[in-house]
Formats: C-alpha cells, sequence, structure tokens
C-alpha cells in the first residue's frame, strides 16, 4: 500500500487537528481561535473540544468562521471508559456530525471511537505517550485511522511530545496506522504549545470532504517545521527525497534498520534501500533547529 500524497492531484493544505477553546479547558474563544490559525497560515483546522458532560458535550459550530481561502472540521476530542492504567481514554474525532450522541452509559473507548468512524469521522489515538497508553490500548480500538505521534503540548507539559516509539513497535508487528503531529493548543499562561506540529494534506480542493478524504487515504505527512516536497520509492532499491533545508534526511525501517543523509542545507537524497529487511518504510526530515517532518509508513516495498 502506497499511500503516498506527492503524486496525488491537488496541492498540499496545512491543517491542524487538535486544539481547544473556552468550550471546555481552552483559553479563547472558538472565533479567535480560528482566527488564530488563519493568521497564522493555516488553510484548516479542526476544533477539537473535550466531548465531556462537564462541558456540555460540545462540537465546536465554527462554520461561520470559515472564510473562501480557510476551512473548519468539525470535531471533539472524545473520552468514555477507561485505558488499561486506569485514566480515561483521549480520541480525536475529526469529522463528525453536529449531532454526534454523547456517550451512552457504560460505553468505552473502544465503543466510542467504533461509533465515530461510523458516524464519518477520521479517528486516532490521541497524544500515547502523554498519559502511557499501551500497545494493547492503542489495539483495542479497532481499525482506527491513526495514531498521534507528536503532540506539541505534551512537550511542555511533562516532556512526552514524541509517541513514535509506540508506534514504531505496532508498525513492526503488522499493523497499519498512518500518523499525524498536532499542536493540541490550549493557549493557556505558560504553555508553549500553538503552532508546534501539524499535517501537510494533499487534497484537490480546501473542503471538509475533501480533506477527510484525503486523510482517510494517508495523502498527508507530520511537520513540526520541515516541508517534504517529494518521496519517489523504487521497491526495493531506493527512496529519493527532495525537501526544505536539512541537516538529516532518513529512511526507517522495522526494528533499527535505516538509511540516512547528513550535510548542510540537504534539499534532496537519494537512499539505498536494497540492503533493507522490512516490510515498510518511513521517512523523516530533521532541520538545523532539530525539528522534524515524519511521512506515514510505506509499506509493500
Amino acid at each position: 500500500m502506497n499511500n503516498l500524497p506527492f503524486d496525488k492531484a491537488g496541492r498540499f493544505w496545512r491543517g491542524n487537528l487538535h486544539t481547544h477553546s473556552t468550550l471546555s479547558d481552552g483559553a479563547l474563544s472558538p472565533e479567535a481561535i480560528c482566527q488564530a490559525y488563519r493568521e497564522a497560515g493555516y488553510d484548516f483546522i479542526s476544533l477539537t473540544d473535550h466531548f465531556m458532560e462537564k462541558y456540555a458535550y460540545p462540537i465546536a459550530d465554527t462554520l461561520a468562521y470559515r472564510t473562501d481561502k480557510f476551512t473548519t472540521i468539525l470535531g471533539a476530542e472524545l473520552h468514555a471508559g477507561q485505558i488499561g492504567n486506569g485514566t480515561i481514554w483521549h480520541i480525536l474525532a475529526v469529522g463528525l456530525p453536529a449531532d454526534f450522541a454523547p456517550p451512552t452509559p457504560g460505553e468505552s473507548g473502544p465503543q466510542i471511537a467504533q461509533r465515530a468512524m461510523a458516524a464519518g469521522a477520521f479517528v486516532a489515538a490521541a497524544h500515547p505517550n502523554w498519559y502511557a497508553l499501551s500497545e494493547a490500548d492503542v489495539l483495542s480500538l479497532g481499525p482506527v485511522h491513526a495514531v498521534e505521534i507528536f503532540n506539541g503540548i505534551a512537550g511542555g507539559d511533562n516532556d512526552r511530545a514524541d509517541s513514535w516509539p509506540l508506534l514504531n513497535v505496532l508498525l513492526d508487528r503488522g499493523y497499519r496506522y498512518f500518523a499525524i503531529a498536532a499542536d493540541d493548543a490550549h493557549r493557556k499562561p505558560g504553555y508553549i504549545d500553538f503552532c508546534e506540529g501539524w499535517v501537510q494534506v494533499k487534497a484537490e480542493e480546501n473542503s471538509p470532504a475533501a480533506l477527510l478524504s484525503a486523510l482517510k487515504a494517508g495523502h498527508f505527512y507530520a511537520s513540526t517545521g520541515p516541508e517534504i516536497h517529494d518521496v519517489q520509492v523504487v521497491a526495493g532499491k531506493s527512496v529519493t527525497v527532495r525537501c526544505s533545508p536539512a541537516t538529516r534526511i532518513f529512511v526507517t525501517g522495522s526494528n533499527r534498520q535505516g538509511r540516512h543523509a547528513f550535510g548542510d542545507n540537504m534539499t534532496s537524497a537519494e537512499l539505498d534501500i536494497s540492503g533493507l529487511d522490512s516490510p515498510y518504510v518511513r521517512v523523516i526530515v530533521r532541520d538545523a533547529q532539530g525539528k522534524r517532518a515524519w511521512t506515514n509508513p510505506i509499506w509493500s516495498l
């Protein structure tokens, strides 16, 4: 399954899939949140307030804040039941209907995740490393779309922004998930979260329907800074990457296998993968500031 977005029709749209407003525990109103991302150069966001009783189960109505150059996708961060360590589930659901029903008594995290998928949402396990989500926890969700491999606010909250280690284990065992990055911005004093992570989605138009379709197909990459312009794979032979200026370009596979190129202000590299014994690879671009961009796993090599 080669779901690389680079040869797909359309263009890349920058978006954030995880953020909060005063409808739950964020510091800014939905209108102010949309304005802030629009002014920061984003093409779209999903405002994902905490879907909890104490906040009256909000699904933010952001339709009024759409423009001809900026759109919004209705969504929420869902909570129901407990993960293995006894804490409540955190599940991203992007593309929910406005009338998505609250959790029923006794509903579990996996059950609400599947209900969100049935309602048409793109569903992801949120910030696994932040609250010690386990491999078994993720697998219990069933065939959700993605794992949030970078969460901006977690980097400042408990230094657990990066959740790639968990996804690496799942990939090595043959499970196929996409990888998203988000800032999870709450915009509260003392937090460094805004614009810390995002996705670049390839679609023909900046509309909720087109973006959701591209997300579900894996036609995107995740980033905290660098841009990936193109990735070409010659099965069993090489991976060619074009990107914004970088100091390292990696191709990694299962267990510890990988290849890398390094230098100052690299904008391209061709890496030999002929010796990799892996059913998949992924590309990582790292710049001089340590910021990274990641493709989704590329299967069927």
